[in-house]
């Protein structure tokens, strides 16, 4: 975990690797959470009886399930002092690169690509790379933008 002693020094990260964080295990139960928080059923995710026969020789983990571990992987690589308000301010990309197997284990590694002060706050683009274990593409890279005020 990288501990930033305020906004100030948070300015001056851009370049900085952040991660790998821990493992995280996408589950069944995981993904059919997701499935009942999202009203998404698709069978590729929900019916593994079925997704044995399908294009991924089983159920996957929905991409925007995917996506949303990044708050998480997010807290486990970085913190900044003295901050009151951090908010998600938005994506500039989002590409699901690989399928996410339910039983594989994925971990995030960012990359702080920029640091700028807009008014009273400072904005982070960060870009996120979400591995799976044990295979070469990763299931997703995102660039998102976090907005940050003290």
């Amino acid at each position: 975990m990288e501990i930033f002693a305020g906004l100030a020094e948070f300015e001056t990260a851009a370049g900085r690797e952040l991660g790998p964080t821990d493992w995280v295990e996408i589950t069944q139960d995981r993904v059919d959470m997701f499935a009942d928080a999202t009203d998404d059923h698709q069978w590729i995710h929900t019916d593994p009886p079925r997704a044995a026969d399908g294009p991924f020789g089983g159920t996957i983990a929905h991409g925007l399930l995917t996506l949303s571990l990044l708050p998480r992987f997010m807290e486990e690589q970085y913190r900044i002092e003295d901050v009151t308000t951090a908010i998600n301010y938005g994506f500039n990309t989002i590409r699901f690169i690989a399928p996410v197997p339910v039983g594989a284990r994925v971990r995030g590694r960012s990359r702080i690509a920029d640091v700028a002060a807009v008014g009273e706050a400072v904005q982070a683009t960060m870009v996120t790379t979400i591995e799976i274990d044990g295979v070469e593409k990763p299931a997703a890279v995102i660039e998102s933008i976090v907005r940050y005020q003290a």
